[in-house]
């Protein structure tokens, strides 16, 4: 079986084949086509912007496609950036840009309050009319200033209480273990193993 990863990102390219490796399907990605395309999010939602994405890059290229949709809530700032994260601080921007404006709007705001949770929808699409969605959450703390590294998006500035450590303070194996896109791909991992059992049946 092959299955495309619905994505332009390189850096979530990285963390989803990191999880998906080692299963019995051949992981394409955008370097694997002559064209591909950048899908909008017009969706509301995570999951409408990550079924979105799926159908879209099925449409393509004719196989099985998985996106993600990702957004940081922060519970001072009544769910901000949500499904905006990606573009917080307006279209073409950095990572650097979209946290800073984060730091901006929460300075003053004491670490009790500053509350947050990152959340994951991932869509596999099968066929036209044949869609799975699964979700992945991981509640944490917004740091006061940008620190680390290692990974993407607001990584450097999203505390994991347990460890202490920012995300971008992690190894790539570390994070996955613990992170909303690492608590989807697990389920992901049992949608497609148990697809491939249905069909090798």
């Amino acid at each position: 079986m092959q299955l495309v990863l619905a994505t332009n990102n390189n850096d979530k390219i990285k963390e989803i084949k990191a999880l998906l490796d080692d299963l019995p399907v051949t992981v394409l990605t955008r370097d694997d086509f002559l064209e591909f395309i950048n899908v909008e999010e017009t969706g509301t939602t995570l999951e409408e912007n990550a079924i979105l994405k799926a159908r879209a890059i099925f449409d393509l290229t004719g196989l099985p496609s998985l996106a993600d949709d990702s957004g940081l809530a922060v519970d001072a700032l009544d769910g901000e950036p949500g499904v905006y994260s990606s573009r917080y601080a307006g279209e073409n921007v950095t990572y650097a840009d979209n946290n800073q404006l984060l730091l901006v709007k929460l300075r003053g705001v004491a670490e009790d309050n500053r509350t947050a949770r990152f959340s994951c929808v991932m869509a596999i699409c099968w066929t036209a009319e044949d869609i799975e969605t699964v979700e992945g959450e991981v509640e944490g703390l917004i740091a006061e200033e940008i620190a680390g590294g290692e990974g993407f998006g607001y990584d450097p500035v999203f505390v994991y209480p347990p460890t202490g450590q920012r995300f971008s303070e992690m190894t790539l194996e570390e994070k996955n273990a613990v992170s909303h896109r690492g608590h989807a791909l697990q389920k992901i991992r049992e949608v497609i193993i148990n697809r491939t059992n249905r069909t090798r049946g």
